[in-house]
Order: structure tokens, then sequence, then C-alpha cells
């Protein structure tokens, strides 16, 4: 058995090891009794006979072969082997506490314990021509965390510290890149030599940095993975943080230098790679320094200095926690208080990362923002240094809704702004946004790169500095209402109870409302019969002409596929026949995708790569939809060109020679059906609807029974499944309030697997039953209206509370990740949607002696946002089988932004 780094002729178990073991025994002889007693005075106790154990040259077993880039150094066995890189090691004796290491002249001994014998430490090497060493943490390469050329201003040499700035104007706010202990020190004794006497400083960097000893001064090193030695580690793992990794690197480190004569290598050019790695010499962790080392130990000898770290994202927008801790460092700093006094100078915030350039810059902002409440709320306008612009730039559309919704929000706006232009000497975030904008909108064919869409790429980097600026102006929002109030509410409880942000949030990349409808004449989208979408399960397409028809039992509530127009008269005629006799009949359209009827078929355009997927429009405006509709119409009949189509078996090519839309489809329908009316009302596809969905349904059904109590109610999506069975269960509700709720049976005792999830009794569920007024009865009732609703829907095997277990079980058998991630997602709605259900019953319930004057989505704003109701959407998740926190999934940040893990094409402007 070959073990650890010795080779296999020298493992304690081969003859030659034996043979080893006779001929230095008699040179053991005279040393035997000196190990005794020093084995005696350690409390240990040797084997009776002596097991002298191979000791390796300096990295002799690891150039052994050089096929692998990293393997295993060590690895434990019954009868440990120890590889000690010491040239005056002569034998190991082994006992049951550790090896006891023999030098040549039996005058060293020293123990290797168990923290090294069970690291299980790696090699590797850049390139076969450099030498193999070990790799922090197994698989990370020590890298100089700056190099020169980063220092764009030039200050290293005269302030400390590379790009160090102060903001235009007069705020002692300051940002630099990561400085060495010495450099640090400096900077520090510039401050206090302009006579800053309270200086509170700011580490933003998430990544872990040790600083190792060379000649007189501590410099900043990273881990870094082979991959791409110029990126920092992110996106770490709560559980370990940088300070918490630093000690671990620190600590292998040592580990390292004593296995290897005091030295480690490391990397300090890698551009060119010459004459690299470079050897540093580590003789003891008083040669490493951790950030808190350097940063800290400073408050013993200036009184008026603070330190702290804030970790701050490479791209996009901080999470709400982020912000959370610079309020808590807000609360507990008297001079950033309100109640400073004016005649008091302003603490000095100084902010660092690792060039000091995108999270010091987005940091510095903060600071402004900060500085502009302490001020007043602006600087004199001498003091303030302006950026030259040609002509304002147009207003993103997700930033204009926000604004119209915040108070004051032009004025919040206009804040952030000028905070930006103060502090954009090396970064000016808001340009950044319009020139990855002008990059996106600029590549015509995508192409790829290192496996990467580059259209992908540019949106994201579009959509991350939108949204960091996004959340700029709300956080200048949070701090006009909460400064003046010593911040009762931290920024995440504050954001959980305005939940239309995240609302807006979702509605970032509006590029479809500029999509041209020519992308499917050219070919580059193609047509998908609904027949191929919308299987008819319940075999109702030869009676109706259109797929799924079916009816709630003994209600008036019906749902349906997207009909053609032929379809919808047969359905009219079926609703208004002497049997049924309803002379008013509400329909209401949920599709949020473009419909197109062409030669009797109802078709919807979709990206060739993924003809399963929709692609939504995002808007809820009907009048929008119904103007891009007759767009893609106009077009395709214009074209009068063969285009290919997707039907239920095959594809072909079709010429059309008329179309229709479907809000020409009813108009025609109203001719022949007076008491028709109908309604678009978009609703995305496997998720709750929105809370306005909900007032739009409630006040179209409470418009169609005020004309007529015994009107008819038509539901039709895509395929007649999801969004009409929850828009049917809407209907159900209001309808019971209105005429009365049926009995309700007594439960039934199940005995199936997973019987208490099918029956919805998730933790989570739970949680806002306990919550609600009379929770229970209002879950019962949802149930109820649950089972009614899905009696006539069980070929489909689809019920909306059923649905959740079922597609949580399915994820986690996936062996597919793309497919396990889409499969979470949907889970996650579907929870989502269901608890929606119970809140709009429980609304229903306590605004009917008001007569719902106040609409749903205030009522939740006002009422359901204050008890807590948004706090347990921002946790969401299957308690019961994982911690929520371990995914984004559970945050409706995240949830309500992934449209769908599989990202469609870019198509457009980004609005």
């Amino acid at each position: 058995m070959q073990t650890g780094n010795c080779p296999p002729e020298s493992h304690p178990s081969g003859k030659s090891n034996r043979a080893f073991s006779t001929r230095f025994s008699q040179d053991l002889f005279s040393a035997d009794r000196v190990l005794k007693c020093s084995l005696w005075s350690m409390g240990t106790t040797a084997s009776a006979a002596p097991q002298p154990v191979y000791v390796a040259s300096p990295l002799e077993s690891v150039h052994g072969n050089g096929m692998a880039d990293s393997r295993q150094s060590f690895s434990m066995s019954p009868f440990p082997t120890v590889s000690i890189h010491n040239s005056k090691a002569k034998s190991i004796i082994t006992n049951k506490v550790a090896p006891v290491v023999i030098t040549y002249n039996c005058r060293q001994e020293f123990q290797i314990h168990d923290d090294i014998l069970k690291a299980n430490y790696k090699v590797g090497r850049i390139s076969d021509s450099m030498p193999e060493h070990y790799l922090v943490k197994g698989e990370y390469f020590m890298v100089q965390d700056v190099y020169s050329k980063a220092d764009v201003l030039n200050t290293t040499s005269s302030y400390g510290a590379p790009n160090f700035r102060q903001v235009k104007g007069s705020y002692p706010l300051y940002g630099m890149g990561q400085p060495s202990l010495n450099g640090f020190k400096q900077v520090l004794q510039k401050l206090q030599a302009q006579g800053q006497e309270e200086i509170i400083f700011f580490c933003v960097r998430e990544e872990p940095v040790v600083f190792l000893h060379k000649d007189d001064d501590f410099l900043p090193y990273t881990p870094r993975r082979k991959e791409n030695l110029h990126e920092n580690l992110h996106g770490l793992e709560k559980e370990e943080t940088g300070e918490h990794l630093e000690l671990t690197i620190r600590s292998e480190l040592h580990d390292f230098a004593k296995l290897n004569e005091n030295i480690f290598y490391v990397y300090n050019n890698i551009e060119f790679f010459k004459d690299e790695p470079q050897k540093i010499s580590i003789t003891c962790e008083e040669d490493i320094h951790v950030t808190e080392e350097v940063y800290k130990r400073p408050m013993f000898t200036m009184q008026g200095y603070r330190y702290y770290r804030l970790p701050l994202p490479m791209e996009g927008a901080p999470l709400e926690e982020d912000f959370d801790a610079f309020v808590n460092i807000l609360r507990e700093s008297p001079s950033l208080s309100l109640d400073h006094s004016a005649s008091r100078q302003l603490p000095t915030l100084l902010f660092s990362c690792q060039v000091g350039v995108g999270r010091t810059n987005l940091a510095m902002i903060l600071g402004t923002l900060v500085m502009n409440r302490l001020s007043g709320g602006s600087q004199p306008p001498s003091q303030v240094e302006e950026a030259a612009t040609s002509e304002p730039r147009p207003l993103f559309h997700v930033i204009q809704c926000l604004i119209n919704r915040l108070p004051n929000g032009q004025q919040i706006m206009e804040e952030v702004d000028h905070a930006i232009t103060l502090c954009s000497e090396m970064h000016n975030i808001k340009e950044a946004i319009y020139e990855n904008k002008s990059k996106l909108e600029g590549i015509g064919e995508d192409y790829q790169i290192q496996g990467s869409s580059t259209k992908d790429y540019f949106l994201n980097r579009t959509m991350q500095s939108l949204e960091r600026y996004f959340y700029l102006i709300v956080f200048n929002a949070y701090l006009h209402e909460q400064y003046p109030l010593a911040f009762v509410s931290n920024f995440s409880q504050w954001m959980s109870s305005r939940a239309w942000l995240y609302r807006l949030l979702a509605r970032m990349n509006v590029s479809e409302l500029s999509a041209s409808a020519e992308l499917v004449t050219r070919g580059a989208r193609v047509l998908v019969a609904d027949e191929y979408l919308a299987p008819d399960v319940l075999s109702t397409v030869k009676e109706m002409k259109v797929a799924n028809f079916r009816r709630v039992p003994k209600m008036p509530v019906y749902g349906v596929a997207q009909p053609t127009s032929e379809a919808t008269g047969a359905v009219l005629a079926h609703l208004t026949d002497e049997k049924r006799k309803h002379s008013h009949v509400l329909w209401v359209n949920l599709h949020e995708e473009l419909v197109f009827e062409g030669n009797g078929k109802i078709f919807t355009p979709r990206e060739p790569s993924c003809l399963d997927q929709p692609i939504p429009i995002p808007t809820s405006d009907p009048q929008v939809l119904e103007k891009l509709e007759t767009s893609l119409k106009e077009e395709i009949l214009r074209a009068q060109k063969w285009l290919e189509v997707t039907l239920e078996q095959e594809k072909q090519m079709k010429m059309f020679k008329s179309g229709l839309t479907v809000q020409e489809i009813f108009n025609q329908q109203k001719s022949s059906h007076q008491g028709l009316m109908y309604k678009h009302i978009p609703m995305p596809e496997c998720c709750a609807p929105k809370a306005e969905d909900f007032d739009k349904l409630l006040e179209a059904m409470k418009g169609a029974l005020a004309e007529d109590s015994l009107s008819a109610f038509v539901f039709s999506c895509s395929n007649g499944r999801s969004r009409s069975t929850t828009a049917m269960v809407v209907a159900v509700l209001t309808l019971w309030h209105f005429k009365g709720f049926p009995e309700c049976a007594d439960e039934e005792i199940v005995s199936v697997p997973d019987a208490k999830y099918t029956k919805g009794e998730f933790e989570v569920v739970m949680q806002l039953v306990r919550l609600l007024p009379d929770g229970y009865r209002m879950k019962k009732e949802v149930d109820m209206a649950l089972d009614t609703v899905s009696e006539t829907m069980t070929p489909m095997h689809y019920h909306l509370r059923e649905i959740i277990i079922c597609t949580y079980r399915q994820a986690k058998h996936e062996k597919s990740e793309k497919e396990c991630q889409q499969l979470m997602l949907k889970s996650w709605r579907y929870l989502e949607r269901y608890m929606y259900l119970i809140l709009f019953n429980t609304y229903l319930h306590l605004e009917k002696k008001d007569s719902w004057q106040r609409c749903f989505s205030v009522w939740m704003e006002q009422v359901a946002a204050r008890a807590g109701v948004y706090d347990i959407f921002n946790q969401l998740g299957f308690s019961e089988f994982e911690d929520p926190r371990d995914t984004p999934l559970a945050r409706l940040r995240y949830r309500w932004q992934q449209q769908n893990i599989q990202s469609l094409p870019f198509r457009g402007e980004f609005i």
C-alpha cells in the first residue's frame, strides 16, 4: 500500500525499509536512551520496537511524476507515514500520540502533531516548467494582490496606497486600493497631518487577504484559482467569512513552510511569469498577518481611529444585509448621528478594496449620501465640481417607474446623481450603465467567447450596473426617511415592507417591448402552434373546438386553452344555449405572450433553441400587448413568405393569407353575443399572480356580477392549465363570498407518502396560517376551492396544492443541473402561489364589510406587510428538508427576478 509522499520502495512495509531499519539500528542504539527519556518527559510511550520511517527530501515525491497538476501529499493510513522536509532528519519513531523525529546528531527531536498529519494537503503547479508546491485550501495559488500598473493615480509612493483620492468637494471622504502594512501606516499619518481627528476605516473586500513578511514590510497576497489568476475569490459562503479563511490560510502557509525548510512559493508576476514562483521565507506565524491585525492594531495608538470590514460585491448591488451592516455602523457612531454638533468636525471616512475602483467607488457614494444627510442635504455650489455633460441621458424605464412611486423621487435621484459625480474621478457607475448598454446593442450576430455568449455577458453587465444604480436611489430614499428616526427599521425590514420595489427589479429588462416583429419573418423566431404547446388532455377539441375545456361543478366558472375564432364561437354558443342560458359572459385572457391566429390556428412566437419556453412581454398593460400583436399580424401578412411553423407532430412551411389578434377575435363575437365582456389580464406562467392581478380579476368579476348575478366566467391561457386554474380558484372564492360558502366536509385521513405536504401543511404555510386571523379556516376554504376546481382535471394530473411537493421531489431526483434548477424555481413559485391564495381569501373576509373598496394590493402594503407577511415571503422555502438560507430562491429579490433559469436571447433595445 502506497501512502503519502513515500515512494513505494521506501514505505515502512517494504523490504528496503526493513534493510534501512537494520542498517541504522546500531547507530540509533545510543539515541534510544535519549529518546526514551524524552518521551517519558513528554508523557508519551514509545513502542517496544522502534519503527524508522523513510523521510523524503524537499518535494522529492511530488517531483517524481509530472503527469498531474495536483495530488495528495499526505493520506491517512493505519501506519502514519510522514514526509519531513528537513535534511537533518534521520529517523522517526512513532507512538500513539505523535511521531517523534530524531536528527542525525541525536541532539534534536520534535513531534509532528495531528494537525499536519490530517491536513491532507495537495500540491500543484502553474505549468510543467515550474516547480510543484503546496496549494492553499488544496487548490489556490498565492498571488501578489496589487501590481504597479493598477496604480493609475500613481499615489503609492506619495500616500502609501494605490489610487488614493478624496471625493470632489469638501467632504472628508477618501478611497484607495490595497496598501501594504507600512503603506497603511503612511496613509493614516497623512490624514492625521491634515488635521483629521476621527478616522473610520472600511475594508470593503470580501475575499481573504494575508500579509507576508518581506524585507521591512508586510505585503498583501490573495489566493487565486489556476484557471484565472487575475480574479479574486468571491461569492464566499456565509459560514466561511474572509476573516475565517485568512486564519485558515495563515495556518496552512505556516505548515507548508515547516515542511519545506521555512520556504513557501508565491507569484508576483502573473503577466509573463518571469522568475516565478518566488520564494518567501516564513519562520513563524508572526511572519504572516491577517487583515484584522493590520487594520485593528492602530486602535491602540490612535484614539479617534475605528475599523470595520464591510464586504461589498464585485458586481451588482449589495445585499440587503450589507446595507444593514452599514446602517448598524451609522447607529453606533455618535459622530454619524443627526445629533452630531454642527460645530464639530465631520469624521473622516476611508474606504479600500483591491485596486480602489469598483467597490471603493460604491462605498464612497454611500458615504457621500450619508454626509448629505449630516450636512443638511447639500453642499455649497462653489464647493462642487460638476462633470460637464453635453445633454442629459434618457432615463431607463425601471428608474422612471421607481422615481414616480418614491416620495420626492426626482430629488432623491438627483442627489444620487450628484454623489456619483463627486466620486467619479476613477469610475462613474451611471456612465457604466450606458456604456454596457451601447456595447450590448452594438453586437450584431451573437458570438461565443470561451463558451459564453457575448450578448449575455454585456446584458449581465448592464443589468448589474443598473441594479446598483437602482439600489443607490432606494437607499437614499431610506436615509431620507430613517435617518431622522434614528433607523428604527433596518434596510432589510424597510425593503420587505415595500415589496413593490422587488417587482420593479424584476422588470429591469423590458427589451421585448422593442423587439421587432420582423424577427419572425426573418426566421430568427418561429411560430409554434398551440396544439404543440397544449395537448388536449381532456379530449374536448372534438366537441368544443378547443383544448381542455372544463367547468367547476355546480358553478358558472370555466377554464380553457387559447381558442381560435371558431372555438370562441363554439364556447359562447354552449354557454348561452337553452340549457345554460347565460346572457352575460366575462371572458378573461391570461396570456402574457403574443398570440396570433393564422389560417384557423393559434400561434405564438418562440426562440428556435427553446420552443417550450414562452417569451413573456414585460408589461401589465393590455393595450401595449394588443399593439404588439397587431404589429406581429401585419408583418406576417405583409411579408407573404413561407414561414417555418411547429405543429403537433412536425415542422412545416406555411404562408398566411389571413390573420387575427385575440382582441379582433372577441370583437367579432360581440356582434352576435351582446352580453360578452372581454378582459385581458396578463399573468405570469407558473407564478403567483401579482397583487395587482388579483385586483383586476376581482374588479372584473364585481362588474360582471353587478350587470348580471348569473354571469358565466371563462378563463383562458396557452394550455388551459396553470394560469386558467389559478384564476378559476380566485373566481370560486369570490363567488363564495358573494353567494355563501358550501359546508366544509370533514377532513379525510390520508395514508399516502407525503400526505402532510399534499395537504399543503408546509412549515412556512403554517407559519402564515398562524399569523392570519382565523388562519386555519382561511386555508381550509382555499383547499376546498382547489379541490373543487381540480375535480374535472384528473386526467391532467394537476392540482395547484399537490403539485408543490411533486415538483420539489422531482427536482431532487433530476440529474441535469439545469433541469433541477428549473424545477426548484417552479416548486418555490407554486408554494408562493398557494400562500397568495390564502392571503387573498383572508382579504376577502376582512374587507367584505366595506365591499372591498380597498383593493388587495393596497391591503397587502398597508395591512399584510405591516404584520410581517413579506418577511415570511423573504424566507420562503421547504424548511422541512433544507435551510432556506442556503438558496437565493428563498429571497423575494432573486425569486421574482429569476424569470427562467434558461435565459432567452437578447432582442430589441435595453429601454
